[in-house]
């Protein structure tokens, strides 16, 4: 790689470089604050994530490109997913600047490594080489082991952390296996040289079933996909609540971003994986393996949810729920599958961050997380009380939230295949209407369940009521901008091909 090379290659490496810039700065700024005053790491971190946001939106994808030797991928589909981390990102520091399980300590080191976690994920949904996807997800994982252990002095938060670093470590060595007999088959780590040595056939099927089934072990943890997701609820309910927040929005849309780029490019026997989607693998029956992975995630998520007493536990299952509605998607595996993804996994962030910001605060304000302990919260507070009540319509998928839009777009794709995924499509209505049971448990707690009238209204902070709305009315107008934004996802559906 000569000089001009690299310089071509750093000009489209803009973003990354920003963030890199920032997190060097929050680094050093923190240095010389005193733990007192550490939080205002946190207002340099927002700001440089909201450079880093601009500089996004002003790269031009267009023509994608490949970077760094194709170790990289420049093109829309990876910026669409960089915006959602990053503005998923800016939201998570917001509240943490006004959590209570943050304070009275220095938080300086936890903007960074929400930094390096960033960083990390930018990477991910851009490579497109085995050895950068790899490191590239061990950039994510161990910072999530970090962050989902960050409350130290708390046994549950100990707990947490050990266990999603032993479950990281298993899903990560099996992961590495299925990488490297899938170089030892292909003779690349390339997922553009692995697309033409699948096209050319006389590849044993049943070792690439098994390479199949290795690297769905080890991307299926990332996104919490039922069999692989019984590191959630613990590390969930023991992680700092904004990190549980943050954890169950960002890394499992970049786990779904490195899915379809991996095998939407390097399973396309015609190597346009934007036409026809997993064909090398046309001998064997695939969907039915996503398929069931969708239907078991859907269904025990939702099944022990119903179960739940506490609201992050409670959030934590749905969150698995979800990957099983997103994985609907990737069943179908074309651009209107894909493009019905990037648009969940947008209005998915707005929907349970804020879910998880109304917990936060409730909690702050009433130190409680027993959904129980919500009863007459929409009297109490009612603004907050209309805020969650909108989250919750919306998880549910009930009309005119976003919520309902966007698996209104999953379950299109399915029935416009044709009869052979119907079926996926009424396993997927089946679970929204056991969802509405607990979903609403928390709206009937809040408005409908025993109480007396509180003499004093609750009012948030103007900069947590301020962060709420920012949320919330998105979700009550995206049946108004829903053809926009489902436009906009489908030119995102681009990917570099080498």
């Amino acid at each position: 790689m000569n000089l001009n090379q690299i310089v071509t290659d750093l000009s489209y490496f803009l973003p990354e470089l920003i963030l890199t810039a920032v997190l060097l700065m929050v680094i050093i700024f923190d240095l010389f604050q005193k733990a007192e005053t550490s939080i205002r790491a946190g207002y340099l971190a927002i700001g440089g994530l909201a450079l880093v946001t601009l500089a996004l939106f002003g790269q031009d994808v267009s023509a994608p490109q490949g970077i760094f030797s194709n170790m990289l991928a420049v093109d829309g589909f990876g910026r669409y997913f960089k915006v959602v981390v990053s503005v998923g990102a800016m939201l998570v520091m917001w509240m943490s600047l006004n959590s209570n399980e943050l304070k009275n300590r220095r938080v300086g080191e936890y903007y960074v490594l929400i930094l390096v976690l960033v960083l990390g994920m930018f990477f991910l949904v851009s490579a497109t080489h085995l050895l950068s996807i790899y490191i590239s997800l061990e950039m994510v994982s161990i910072m999530s082991y970090l962050l989902s252990g960050y409350l130290k002095e708390q046994m549950r938060s100990n707990e947490a952390s050990i266990k999603y670093v032993v479950f990281g470590a298993f899903s990560s060595g099996i992961l590495l296996y299925g990488f490297s007999l899938l170089y030892g088959l292909t003779g690349s780590a390339s997922i553009f040289e692995i697309q033409a040595a699948l096209s050319a056939g006389a590849i044993s099927p049943v070792l690439l079933l098994l390479i199949l089934v290795m690297v769905l072990v080890g991307f299926g943890y990332k996104i919490a996909a039922v069999p692989f997701h019984f590191w959630t609820p613990d590390v969930y309910e023991g992680a700092p609540a904004p990190i549980t927040a943050f954890l169950s929005v960002a890394p499992k849309a970049a786990g779904f971003a490195i899915i379809i780029r991996f095998f939407n490019v390097a399973f396309s026997s015609s190597g346009n994986p934007n036409m026809e989607a997993w064909s090398a693998l046309e001998n064997m029956n695939w969907q039915a393996v996503i398929g069931l992975m969708s239907v078991l995630s859907m269904t025990v998520g939702n099944v022990i949810a119903l179960q739940q007493s506490n609201i992050k536990r409670m959030l934590a299952y749905s969150s698995i729920a979800h990957a099983g509605y997103m994985l609907l998607g990737v069943v179908v595996a074309d651009q209107t599958g894909i493009s019905a993804i990037l648009y969940y996994a947008a209005i998915y962030m707005l929907m349970n961050l804020g879910a998880f910001f109304v917990a936060i605060h409730v909690k702050n304000a009433f130190d409680t997380e027993e959904i129980e302990d919500y009863q007459g919260l929409g009297y109490k507070a009612p603004v907050l009380g209309v805020i969650m009540a909108i989250f919750m319509f919306s998880l549910t998928g009930l009309p005119p939230t976003g919520g309902f839009v966007a698996k209104f777009y999953l379950f299109r794709a399915l029935i416009e295949y044709g009869d052979l995924y119907f079926w996926l499509a009424l396993i997927g209505l089946v679970n929204g209407v056991i969802s509405l049971y607990y979903y609403m448990r928390v709206v009937k707690a809040m408005y409908f369940g025993k109480m007396e009238i509180p003499e004093t209204v609750h009012n948030a902070p103007l900069n947590i009521t301020i962060l709420l709305v920012i949320l919330a009315v998105p979700l009550l107008f995206a049946w108004m901008v829903g053809d926009p934004l489902s436009a906009y996802t489908q030119d995102a559906v681009h990917f570099f091909i080498n």
